[in-house]
């Protein structure tokens, strides 16, 4: 396999959404708690970049192995899909995708033995979301969850694995810390499952040709465009939230600034939802969201 095409199958470019909201988590551990575990965060992030990967390949392989052959869906199966398109083979999709599982796996359960239990249950919840997000008998992605699991996931669990690691040995893990950690996140939460849910909505009529029954074609488009909107707005109340109750420097409210570009972007996609045109603008939100973030959240630390 070329290498682009296998960077195009584990969909390199959304590693941004992991990579991100595990450096928030680490600047929120240095925050509240001024200290790092450098080696065990190094192997964590490869750990997790891995599985990303790994989830992305299964992902575009289940859906070119599930999708109904018929008329309808040939121009899926041959020209949209990567799998099709670059005619991967089934076992070759495989081997990747539980080769990096694999791998990242075996990394993740060296890091229960020197952290601690509470990572192994952290890690079996987020590797059952990426193996049934697309695989199982009714996969997470195809039906009205995928938003949540894909926000919370890697919106929360990646900020709080990292924390976790980072304070393992000095931080008790409590339900009042868990829950600091739960809305510090939410600005990442949120734009992050904003992007599943654009996908969805651009993607409602090729769904239900696909038997996919997303939370769109229960509740409709123009609910979940509105949805798609106010969700930025409770991600920065969060913000707000947050550094209300100290877990985030006052700097980080510049983060606001961020509104600005993110709604002109918001406007654009509520106008008009085409994948090969506007659902890029969901990335684009998400990626500006969190840079600003992390950018404000560092400047907080070093201006303490």
């Amino acid at each position: 396999m070329k290498p682009k095409v296998f960077l195009e199958f584990v969909e390199i470019k959304s590693l941004i959404a992991s990579v991100l909201p595990f450096v928030l988590g680490t600047l929120y551990a240095l925050y509240n708690y001024h200290q790092v575990h450098l080696g065990y965060l190094v192997l964590f992030f490869i750990a997790s970049s891995l599985f990303h990967m790994a989830t992305n390949a299964n992902d575009n392989y289940q859906d070119f192995l599930n999708a109904p052959r018929n008329a309808d869906n040939q121009e899926f199966l041959e020209t949209t899909n990567v799998v099709g398109v670059n005619q991967i083979s089934i076992r070759q999709a495989r081997t990747i995708t539980f080769g990096l599982g694999g791998v990242s796996l075996v990394m993740g359960l060296w890091l229960v033995t020197q952290t601690g239990l509470p990572l192994l249950w952290m890690g079996l919840y987020s590797y059952a979301v990426g193996y049934f997000y697309a695989g199982g008998p009714k996969p997470i992605s195809s039906g009205p969850f995928g938003e949540f699991f894909s926000g919370f996931t890697m919106g929360f669990m990646i900020f709080w694995i990292a924390v976790f690691i980072n304070t393992y040995d000095r931080v008790p893990l409590t339900w009042a810390n868990t829950l600091a950690v739960l809305i510090a996140s939410g600005l990442a939460i949120f734009a992050i499952a904003n992007i599943m849910l654009a996908n969805n909505i651009c993607d409602a009529d090729e769904d239900v040709a696909l038997g996919r029954h997303t939370i769109v074609s229960y509740l409709g488009k123009p609910v979940m465009l509105r949805v798609f909107a106010w969700s930025y707005v409770a991600g920065y109340v969060c913000l707000a939230a947050a550094v209300w109750l100290g877990v985030l420097p006052w700097l980080s409210l510049l983060t606001l600034i961020s509104a600005v570009p993110v709604f002109k972007n918001t406007r654009q996609f509520m106008r008009k939802q085409v994948k090969t045109e506007t659902f890029i603008l969901a990335i684009k939100n998400a990626t500006i969201i969190c840079l600003s973030f992390v950018v404000f959240m560092g400047l907080g630390l070093i201006f303490n």
